[in-house]
Order: structure tokens, then sequence, then C-alpha cells
């Protein structure tokens, strides 16, 4: 008797694209090098046709989001911002001011230009995450501002220690310059590590002050973005978001479950940044020209060196 198995063909595709996804799972993969892994194996033409990237990315994304808020530290947030509210609402707002009206300048499509400002403004790519479904931006916009942001959060990593050490900032204010004038958290923890414990401490919490601004912006974000219709459309995952930062605080015994599930959302969120690579292809790159990037750098440097003057000249 002969058995006849049918051979059923490999999706290398499918394979590649799991293999990477799974990877971003894992704390060996950053959020920048998951972001080149998805442009990398887009740009090869290895995005398997059968999955649905887009949806996939909107709904890891909500998640994600709304597991980070079980992160967050109320009553060391609003200690934080105490003393530097002011410093934190002027750059978060002169930054979205300044990033519409060079957005305007520059010819940049609208949507891209104002999630470049909310990424600089607030805590880079998951206020991107955050504000693009308040104004239903699309996959391509949301790319071109995670991947400007990101190239400029891999470069203050390395460059604000250098320049703290050049003018002998104090701990203090090096650790509240770094948590307000750099993106993402990660390189807000990594650049202040770098300069000392102290540093370290003010980074994170004013940091932790500046993430809570996700919600009402992504509100604002919604106001502004409404369109002729006069309505206004928030994402429930706000919503859910908030919902999880009170359920963290008013229920504080169970502080294990909620370090776990930020753990995991925050690797959620950088597999949605390789999902959302995978949207970035040198095409694409091309038609969004260099005014995306020249935003980002220009916000970046008028923010850094505005926000380093005050702290030297008015916190010293």
């Amino acid at each position: 008797m002969t058995l006849n198995f049918k051979k059923v063909p490999l999706n290398k595709h499918l394979i590649i694209f799991s293999v990477l996804a799974t990877l971003c799972l894992f704390p060996i993969i950053s959020s920048p090098i998951a972001l080149v892994l998805g442009f990398a194996i887009a740009t090869l033409g290895q995005i398997p046709a059968q999955i649905n990237i887009p949806l996939l990315t909107k709904k890891l994304l909500a998640l994600s989001i709304i597991g980070l808020g079980f992160g967050i530290n109320v009553d060391q947030a609003i200690q934080a911002s105490s003393g530097n509210l002011w410093l934190i609402i002027g750059s978060i707002f002169s930054t979205l001011a300044l990033g519409g009206l060079l957005t305007k300048l520059l010819k940049l499509d609208t949507k891209t230009g104002y999630l470049v400002a909310s990424g600089t403004a607030i805590c880079g790519g998951s206020a991107i995450a955050a504000v693009a479904p308040a104004i239903e931006a699309n996959n391509e916009q949301a790319s071109h501002a995670l991947a400007t942001v990101f190239i400029l959060n891999s470069i203050a990593l390395f460059v604000f220690p250098l320049v703290g050490h050049a003018l002998m900032m104090s701990q203090y204010n090096f650790g509240l310059w770094s948590a307000i004038a750099i993106h993402d958290t990660s390189s807000v923890v990594g650049a202040a590590s770098a300069y000392g414990d102290e540093a370290l401490q003010i980074a994170t919490t004013v940091k932790l002050a500046r993430a809570l601004w996700i919600v009402p912006v992504a509100f604002i974000s919604a106001m502004l973005f409404r369109g002729d219709n006069k309505k206004i459309t928030i994402p429930m995952f706000i919503v859910y978001y908030c919902f999880a930062i009170a359920i963290a605080h008013y229920l504080p015994q169970f502080d294990a479950l909620y370090q776990n599930l930020f753990f995991v959302s925050k690797r959620l969120l950088v597999l949605c940044l390789f999902l959302i690579g995978c949207g970035i292809t040198v095409k694409t790159i091309k038609n969004a020209g260099y005014k995306p990037m020249l935003l980002g750098i220009i916000l970046w440097i008028s923010v850094a060196t505005s926000v380093l003057i005050y702290i030297q000249n008015f916190m010293s």
C-alpha cells in the first residue's frame, strides 16, 4: 500500500514575517530596530499578502496604549509636574503651534506634520500611536512621522550626555532637560542614566508627567481634525487608557500584575512599530521627500535649545 502525501508549499514570506514579528516581542529588539526590520522586509518584497497589516496594526496599537496606562504612577506624575508644570505645558503647546506653522511653510502634508509635532511635543512613538487614530491618519503618514522621531531619538541618546558634560549641567537640570527635549522614554532613560542616578530619577518622573498629556492632546487633536461634519471622534482606547491609569492608582495591591501588563504592552508597541515599518518602502520615502525629517530636525533643535537656555538661566 502506497501512501501519497500532498506537499504543502511553504510560504517563505509568511515564515520570515512571523519570525521577525515574534522576535519583536522580546527585549532583544528595540523600537528603532523593529521599525528598520519592517522597512527591510517591505523593501525586499517579503510582506505576506494574506495578512491585513493596517487592520492588525490598528488593533494592536489600541491594546498597547491601554496597557501602557497601567504603568503610569499618578502620584509621581503629579509630584513631578508641580514644580515644572508651566515648563511642561509651555513646551508641549508651543511645539505643536510651531509644528503647525512650519508644516504650512514647508507645504508638508498636514497630518504628517501634526504627527511629527505631537511626537516631538510629548513622548515620541507612543504619542504618535495615540494621536494617529484621533486624526484619522493613515499608515503611511504615521510611518513617516515615526521614522523621523526614531532617527532623532537615536541621535539624542548620544548627543545629550556630551552636551550636558560640556556645559557642566547639574544632575537635576540635565534630568529635566532630557525629559522635555528627548522624544521617547527609552532614550530619555538611556541618556539620563549615562549622566547619573539623580538625573535618571528626575528625568523619569518628569517624562511620566509629560506622558499624561497624551490624553488631552488626543482629545484636542480629534477636535482640530473633525472635518466638515463637526463630529468629534474620540478613539475608545483613549478612554480605556484613562481607566487603566485609574485602576492602577486606586487598586495598588495588584501592582505586580500592572507591571507585567505594562511590560507586555511595551513589547506590543514594539511589534506595532515593526508592522508600521512594513508599510514603509524606498518608494514611499521618496514620495514623502525630505520635508518630514526637516520638520522634525527644526522642531527638535528649537525645543532642545529653548528649554536648555531656560533651565540654565532660570533654574540654576
